[in-house]
């Protein structure tokens, strides 16, 4: 019986990713990755370069090309079918072959794998190879430390309803707000609303060549990317601050 590994690929860069996942993507002769219709894909684009020759490829294309609300049961039906799918599709490639799947940052800090791994319990073997989270990337792009002392850091879903990313926000005091994309302008309008907006960043791609980053206050609401990543560093006990 083969098995299936899910490699986290870690923050976008190849040489931030796992000495095991590397060596186990380069050995690899069957790869699936996930990836938007019409596009190569995230993950697959990190590993450009990295895999063999005679490489069988699967594409696994989520079914919406427009961000759904999460919550609508239209959303829901097509990714719970989605996800039974390839559930289906790699148990029955796992009875022969090893399947390696890509999953950017760590499969189980958000990632799509997770999907896969509860639906594939007890039908074949699982290995997930753990790897540094994209925000982590992110915040290392800034080049200040992020949180201090006993700061309590949050980290929220843009897609959150805004009196909820208010609430949260108030209590934190590193932040890090993920899935922003068209929710943009309720992750603005909850970081000013608690006094955090001034000190916001927007960082997209990080640690990959196309990285960009830029003062959250300045930039337009139809500027923002999905998969970017809005951060705003603590401010907790800081001891030169006290000299």
């Amino acid at each position: 019986m083969g098995r299936v590994i899910c490699a986290g690929l870690g923050p976008g860069d190849p040489e931030l990713m796992s000495v095991k996942s590397d060596r186990v993507i380069r050995g690899a002769r069957h790869i699936a990755y996930f990836r938007k219709k019409g596009r190569p894909g995230q993950a697959r684009s990190i590993v450009q370069g990295m895999l063999r020759d005679d490489v069988v490829e699967y594409p696994m294309e989520y079914p919406v090309t427009t961000e759904l609300h999460f919550g609508s049961d239209e959303y829901k039906q097509l990714m719970i079918d989605f996800y039974a799918e390839w559930a289906d599709k790699l148990d029955m490639l796992a009875r022969e072959h090893e399947v390696v799947v890509l999953c950017e940052g760590d499969p189980f800090f958000y990632g799509s794998f997770m999907h896969l791994h509860t639906r594939l319990q007890g039908r074949a073997e699982v290995e997930v190879l753990p790897a540094i989270p994209g925000m982590v990337g992110c915040w290392n792009s800034l080049d200040t430390p992020f949180t201090w002392g006993d700061d309590v850091m949050s980290v929220l879903m843009g897609t959150l309803p805004e009196e909820d990313l208010i609430e949260h926000m108030g209590r934190a005091d590193a932040l890090v707000i993920m899935k922003t994309g068209r929710n943009l302008p309720r992750v603005r309008r909850a970081l000013a609303a608690t006094g955090r907006l001034e000190d916001a960043w927007l960082v997209e791609k990080g640690t990959m060549p196309q990285q960009r980053i830029a003062k959250l206050a300045e930039v337009a609401d139809d500027d923002c990317p999905y998969f970017a990543i809005v951060l705003v560093h603590g401010q907790g006990r800081r001891p030169e601050a006290e000299e």
